[in-house]
């Protein structure tokens, strides 16, 4: 199943770039022009994004993936919109958790390629709890957390499109049941990502 995953994930970040590449090859002079315009001032990019993630009391790393759309305000201010998916276990399987994270996040481009990020996210995540574990009748649940985050990451022109990665950490509270005698679970995490933004 991670294999399938991974090839989706892959396969996604790998056809834009044959569209681009396709593009360019019959628009040469246009693409010279054009050349770093994802890192001016007013651009903006939109693509997709793959990383690994890992809640702290989680019982194992996962693949998560979504968009993001960027834009540049200023040459060292800029905003990015993005939309997720991710998945946790924990207490060894006994809760699993199901997120779709929206996050706002502001840039602060320390200098052109390297940016500081910090920013809040909306979590709509739905909890399930295994009836083998948990008592009987134990319902799932629905909800809408908040949390906040900071990082840092690479953005780095290539032509029409930029690559970026960071890394970004997450305060959040799931605040799901927990098994009986245990003392609650910590679910900020840290995701690693990388992604390629096509100019708009």
């Amino acid at each position: 199943m991670k294999g399938r995953i991974l090839l989706i994930m892959v396969l996604v970040l790998a056809i834009p770039c044959l569209v681009s590449a396709q593009s360019d090859s019959g628009t040469q002079s246009t693409t010279t022009t054009n050349k770093g315009t994802t890192a001016d001032q007013g651009s903006v990019g939109f693509g997709p994004v793959l990383g690994w993630t890992k809640a702290r009391d989680a019982d194992e790393g996962k693949l998560t993936g979504g968009l993001a759309l960027r834009l540049k305000l200023s040459s060292v201010l800029g905003v990015e919109g993005s939309i997720m998916y991710r998945q946790d276990k924990y207490d060894n399987g006994a809760v699993t958790a199901s997120t779709w994270p929206v996050q706002v996040t502001g840039l602060l481009y320390v200098v052109p390629m390297i940016y500081g990020a910090i920013g809040a996210g909306w979590y709509h995540t739905t909890l399930d709890y295994d009836q083998n574990v948990f008592p009987a009748g134990t319902a799932s649940e629905t909800t809408t957390n908040f949390g906040w985050h900071f990082g840092g990451g690479l953005e780095l022109p290539l032509g029409r499109a930029s690559f970026v990665a960071d890394i970004r950490y997450v305060f959040l509270n799931y605040d799901f049941k927990t098994l009986p005698g245990s003392s609650g679970t910590n679910s900020n995490f840290y995701v690693i990502q990388v992604g390629l933004l096509f100019g708009l």
